[in-house]
């Protein structure tokens, strides 16, 4: 059953969305447009044989769910690699693969996979926080995981990187400029430049740490 703000959708009760209001944000009930993805995600969050309510807060919670889901695959390619990993973070990149497995195989409890791929972007963060280790073969498995789920069997896509990660690369190769000039700064005891930099980053919604093994970002918008 799908409902609106938790009454049953019909054209007689006035509450009626078609997809292409959606997409475009012209109804009374939505604030803004939503993207065909985030559509997909918010479907998706849900089983399938549950009741589907459509509000404004839900999609942009489902909005925020998908670009938090899709910054975490793209910082899969930043996480720093170690010879070996801390037993917590082993134990679970080996059991996803199969969590995910087990969950679509049980009536496709997409709300499942979803859970466990949001459990994998808090480890792609402790991992960028230097926080935890792991070594090539399991980032690997990690990576492998997260896209695969997440892209073939979901379907989900990046609508920002769509185009080759021509927007990743770029964004990417941006950062490493402005954290290079601010590691100059810092190298010639420009703390005022140095920490304006950072500032002006946290701002805009990029979190820059210092850490004993290098410098660390993330986007936390």
């Amino acid at each position: 059953m799908i409902t609106i703000n938790g009454q049953k959708m019909g054209k007689s009760l006035g509450n009626f969305i078609t997809l292409e209001q959606f997409f475009t944000g012209e109804h009374e009930s939505l604030s803004q447009a939503y993207s065909p993805m985030t559509i997909r995600f918010f479907i998706l969050s849900a089983h399938y044989r549950s009741t589907v309510d459509f509000s404004d807060d839900a999609l942009k919670a489902s909005e925020k769910g998908l670009e938090k889901l899709s910054t975490a695959i793209a910082d899969l390619g930043r996480v720093p690699v170690s010879e070996s990993c801390d037993a917590e973070t082993e134990q679970f990149v080996k059991s996803l693969r199969q969590r995910c497995y087990d969950a679509m195989n049980d009536d496709l409890q997409t709300q499942l996979v979803v859970s466990y791929l949001f459990e994998a972007c808090r480890v792609v963060n402790t991992l960028l926080d230097h926080k935890a280790k792991i070594c090539a073969e399991c980032l690997e498995e990690l990576s492998s995981t997260m896209r695969m789920f997440a892209f073939e069997l979901l379907g989900l896509r990046d609508e920002k990187t769509s185009n080759n990660g021509a927007f990743e690369k770029a964004f990417d190769k941006v950062m490493d400029i402005v954290l290079d000039w601010r590691s100059q700064a810092k190298s010639a005891k420009d703390w005022t430049t140095s920490d304006h930099i950072r500032d002006a980053l946290n701002e805009a919604g990029i979190e820059v740490k210092d850490t004993k093994d290098g410098v660390t970002w993330k986007l936390t918008k």
